[in-house]
Parts: structure tokens; C-alpha cells; sequence
């Protein structure tokens, strides 16, 4: 059997995660300073989400071994894949629905939400950005910049003000994500393959996290981590801090 597809895949992606090794330093560094500060207040960190695939992003940093407890992700059903994959579509364009989510999680001044879409273009996207901007709520953006300004203003995804997520948040997480998300030539075939975000997304998240970590313990600040609870004393590690977030964290 050929392995030929997933060797070009494999020398993609890798290069890709390379690329945003080389790149996006200085800006998970400055994203990690506003997540480490959160902690430091003992305030949770929200994630969203609004998209199909980019809830994904969420759930990648939220209740993950090796991951921040203070992770707080906004897992809204209205765009989750599990309530119909169309359903989810056209949710994710319909303006207003992201000011609804974000209220409906009560965020306001001095919180902080990280946007987590590739496209950065939707109606939920635009509209959760904006209203976190209006309550005060600093932004961290992982979103594609190469994404969005090469769709073009009129595309039916766009949120009716045209605007794109890297131009409303305080810091943007370049995922540099192509136009179309699938990055495999196969033949003559029109429609290329295998999609690059989720990789894209999960690096520059967990390298976000790790990052926030590391800025905490320099600092002498050990946060709390979740601990596999599939791992040897993995639940009896997590339940010395559950009842700090059982009913702060909406999903947990």
C-alpha cells in the first residue's frame, strides 16, 4: 500500500506548525502575559469557538491533561456540529447570534476571551468580538489573517459589516491558514484535501498555554492543571480544585 498522500500531508503540516514556530513568537508571548495576569487574579479565561470545526479549538484547551483549570470554553450548541452540520452554518452567519452567546455567558470589564476561528469573517465571530469589545473584555484572536483578507467582501459567510476578527481583538494568533483550509493536491482533482486548522489551531493554543505556564512559574505562581483522569491518581489530583471551579465554569 502507498503512503505516498501521507508522507506529502505529513511534510505539510510540518512545515506549517515550522512556519508558525518561526513567526508567531512574539505574539503567544504577549497573548501568554494577558492569560498568565488572568490567573494571577484567580479570573477564568474564556474560549470560543463560533464555527463548525472551530469549536474544536475550544474543547482542545478546556478540561485537558496538561491543561490551565482556569479554562472556562464557551461550547455553544447553536454552532456545535453535534446539532446538524448545516444547522451549524447557518448559525454561525446569523448576526446577533454571537452577542447572545456572549452575554448569555455574563462576560464583562476586565475579563478575557480568546476567539477562536479560522476564517475570522462569520456573523458569530464578528459579533462576539464586538460585543467583547463594547463590555470591555480584552481579545485574543487565533484566527488566519491570509484567511480573511483574500475572501472576498461580498462572500455570504461575512458578517454584514465586512470586518475581519484580526482587526478587532488586542493580540491575533496568526494561524495562517490558506484560503479553503485543505492543503493536498491529489491528481488533476479540483478541490484540494485534507484540512491544515485544526492542526494550525491546536499548536498555537497549547503553545499558549504552555507558554502561560511557564510565565506563572517563573514567577514562583504554580496554577492548577488538570490531570488525565485516565491516568494513575489522575482523579484524586483533580479533586483538590474542582470545588474552586465546579460552579464558577459553565461546561465543567
Amino acid at each position: 500500500m502507498s503512503t505516498k498522500l501521507m508522507s506529502q500531508y505529513l511534510n505539510k503540516v510540518i512545515a506549517h506548525i515550522q512556519f508558525l514556530h518561526d513567526e508567531e513568537q512574539e505574539a503567544v508571548f504577549r497573548a501568554a502575559r494577558m492569560v498568565a495576569d488572568q490567573i494571577k487574579q484567580d479570573k477564568l479565561v474564556y474560549a470560543y469557538g463560533p464555527g463548525g470545526h472551530s469549536n474544536l479549538g475550544s474543547q482542545e484547551i478546556f478540561f485537558r491533561a496538561g491543561g490551565l483549570m482556569h479554562i472556562s470554553a464557551i461550547l455553544d450548541e447553536g454552532t456545535l456540529l453535534s446539532g446538524g452540520a448545516l444547522r451549524s452554518m447557518a448559525t454561525e452567519r446569523l448576526p446577533g447570534h454571537g452577542k447572545i452567546v456572549i452575554d448569555d455567558y455574563g462576560l464583562q470589564e476586565g475579563d478575557l476571551l480568546i476567539i477562536i476561528n479560522a476564517y475570522g469573517i462569520n456573523a458569530a465571530t464578528i459579533d462576539a468580538a464586538l460585543e467583547a469589545k463594547k463590555r470591555g473584555v480584552r481579545t485574543i484572536g487565533v484566527t488566519s489573517v491570509r484567511h480573511a483578507t483574500e475572501t472576498p467582501a461580498g462572500h455570504a459567510a461575512r458578517h454584514p459589516s465586512k470586518q475581519n476578527l484580526h482587526d478587532l481583538v488586542d493580540v491575533v494568533l496568526d494561524s495562517k491558514v490558506p484560503v479553503g483550509d485543505a492543503i493536498l493536491q491529489i491528481g488533476d482533482m479540483e478541490q484540494q484535501v485534507a484540512a491544515i486548522s485544526t492542526f494550525a489551531n491546536a499548536y498555537l493554543l497549547n503553545s499558549l498555554v504552555a507558554e502561560t505556564i511557564g510565565l506563572l512559574e517563573e514567577e514562583g505562581i504554580q496554577p492548577p492543571i488538570w490531570m488525565s483522569g485516565n491516568a494513575t491518581g489522575g482523579d484524586e489530583a483533580n479533586a483538590r480544585f474542582i470545588g474552586r471551579f465546579k460552579d464558577r465554569i459553565k461546561k465543567l
